[in-house]
């Protein structure tokens, strides 16, 4: 990888992705797979932000869809409307945190680009549920995660047969970073999609050739955090997780994460502060 396309331009800022950084999840939807990361009210949701950044939190994502498997579907007016409304209280509070909008419709992205600032969209579907999202994300201007899955999040675990796993991933994330930049969308992410369309040993497939994905030439972003990959291979849930998500991560910055996404702040940031000093010696 070209240490040259590890910085990332958020709000007309440029950070560097030679040090990973944190996100911090952030869902205002009822039904999220992790329950402490639901929140019901104004007050929870600005503490919660409050203490991401104090826990080092680069930039927060914003979800108001979830995409668990068998989520329930939920409108686009329905979904800009939880957005809108966390939106308006954090933006005032925290103006200088750089936001992600977790989303895969464009209408959610324009307004919460054209309305709140919002620096970057997260787009699970990577393009391929609405075909109207690379047009937008290249009108916005702003900085764009292309996630691989395959279908919708109510049948994305119907979608799991590959020939060559690795290289079909591989081609698709190439495919359409190709297309984002002939668009003039420069500041791409690229996420292989953990959880996504993937079994449990495909996930892990997946971990092991992460450093495969580092000759697409842009940042990757690893989104582990206290999914069913980690909890049923350790026979728990997704409450009891934290441990094995920090192994996790620790996996995923050593084959070249440059964005840890996760529920658990404080313990993502000590994890790149030992695998920054582990580096420095090896």
């Amino acid at each position: 990888m070209n240490d040259s396309n590890l910085f990332l331009k958020l709000n007309n800022q440029l950070y560097d992705l030679r040090t990973p950084v944190v996100m911090g999840i952030l869902n205002v939807t009822p039904d999220s797979f992790f329950m402490r990361s639901r929140f019901r009210t104004d007050r929870t949701l600005l503490q919660q932000v409050e203490q991401f950044i104090k826990e080092g939190a680069t930039l927060i994502d914003i979800g108001g869809y979830s995409t668990r498997p068998q989520a329930a579907p939920v409108s686009t007016d329905e979904e800009i409307r939880r957005i809108s409304d966390a939106l308006e209280i954090i933006c005032k509070k925290f103006p200088d945190t750089p936001i992600s909008v977790d989303t895969f419709r464009s209408p959610v992205a324009r307004m919460a680009v054209e309305h709140f600032g919002a620096a970057m969209i997260n787009d699970i579907s990577g393009g391929t549920l609405d075909p109207m999202m690379f047009e937008t994300v290249a009108d916005l201007g702003v900085a764009y995660v292309l996630m691989h899955t395959r279908g919708t999040p109510q049948n994305m675990q119907a979608n799991t047969d590959y020939e060559d796993l690795v290289s079909e991933v591989l081609q698709f994330l190439q495919k359409k970073v190709a297309q984002l930049h002939l668009l003039g969308v420069n500041d791409v992410v690229i996420d292989p999609g953990f959880g996504f369309a993937k079994t449990l040993n495909q996930n892990y497939q997946l971990l092991s050739k992460l450093s495969y994905f580092q000759e697409i030439n842009v940042p990757i972003l690893a989104g582990v955090s206290r999914k069913s990959m980690i909890y049923k291979l350790l026979g728990t849930d997704p409450e009891n997780a934290l441990n094995g998500t920090t192994a996790v991560n620790m996996l995923a910055l050593m084959g070249g994460a440059s964005i840890l996404r996760v529920h658990d702040v404080k313990e993502a940031v000590e994890a790149i502060k030992i695998y920054n000093e582990y580096r420095k010696h090896s």
